[in-house]
């Protein structure tokens, strides 16, 4: 019984040392930063601020359907993406039948692009700005 222990330890006591440096160094990171940190409070200090740029107006805007269409239609494409490199480092072993897979697979996906091109779901910009506007 105590032999397994010992076994056990002497192969997990890297991943446990580890373990136990990184919880130390995050305390430490945390603890040196509330005491080494600057405590200045003001105006300025509350104002939100991204890429040096003050905010104006609401923070909750409404935005179009059409945008978060195109962030999913980004998301699968991407993961197609993803497919294909996977596909592309085991050429070797899969072969032909492989190779008409990964291209019925590339195609029903350029359908998909296709259709999404002709129903309009990646044209995120409204009529008026794409110059279609009606001839007074």
């Amino acid at each position: 019984m105590t032999d397994t222990v010992t076994d056990l330890l002497a192969n997990y006591w890297a991943t446990g040392f580890f373990v136990v440096a990184t919880l130390g160094l995050c305390a430490f990171m945390v603890g040196a930063s509330s005491l080494l940190g600057g405590r200045s409070h003001g105006v300025s200090k509350a104002l939100p601020f991204e890429s040096g740029i003050v905010g104006t107006g609401d923070a909750r805007l409404r935005f179009s359907v059409k945008f978060y269409l195109v962030a999913m239609l980004f998301v699968i494409f991407d993961i197609e993406a993803v497919f294909l490199f996977a596909w592309a480092i085991v050429i070797p072993e899969v072969g032909w039948s492989g190779f008409w897979g990964a291209t019925v697979f590339i195609l029903i996906l350029l359908a998909g692009l296709l259709y999404d091109s002709r129903t309009g779901a990646l044209e995120w910009a409204p009529e008026a700005s794409r110059g279609n506007r009606p001839v007074d």
